[in-house]
């Protein structure tokens, strides 16, 4: 319990930005070793504040809380529905579109200077590389190779 006690105090203190309080578990007049009142700060200084991420750990989500597997539940179950109704063949057409719009990245969703896959979406319909124009097609069909080879 008193552990439970001194990590709290830790988070207080981090989320106030005020030095750590030391642990009921030190002795009176000790206060807390310098690495563990920087290590609160630290966190404090990160955008989402609080306790920091290891690498290599992950969030202990239970499978029936991910979003993504809820989705593709909610998705399975409404096409199982509207294919009851008939209507199933319109409902996975009209998904593959709803799919194609939101998996295009809006300007405000994109890196400063990130280019669209799709020319139509980025500003003056500038086209990535590697991507084959219409212009550059008619060059290639074109050419004709000089007479006299």
């Amino acid at each position: 319990a008193a552990a439970v006690e001194g990590r709290l105090a830790q988070f207080r203190a981090a989320r106030s930005g005020a030095v750590a309080v030391p642990r009921p578990a030190d002795p009176p007049g000790k206060a807390a070793a310098p690495e563990a009142v920087e290590k609160p700060q630290a966190a404090a200084g990160c955008p989402g504040g609080g306790a920091q991420v290891r690498p290599g750990a992950t969030a202990a989500a239970p499978v029936w809380a991910r979003p993504l597997l809820l989705k593709v539940l909610l998705w399975t179950v409404l096409l199982a529905l509207f294919a009851e109704l008939e209507l199933g063949l319109p409902y996975f057409v009209l998904s593959l579109l709803y799919w194609m719009y939101a998996g295009t990245l809006g300007p405000a969703e994109r890196r400063p200077g990130e280019l669209s896959a799709y020319s139509v979406f980025n500003p003056g319909c500038a086209a990535i590389a590697g991507t084959l124009t219409a212009e550059q097609l008619e060059r290639e069909l074109h050419y004709r190779p000089a007479t006299g080879r």
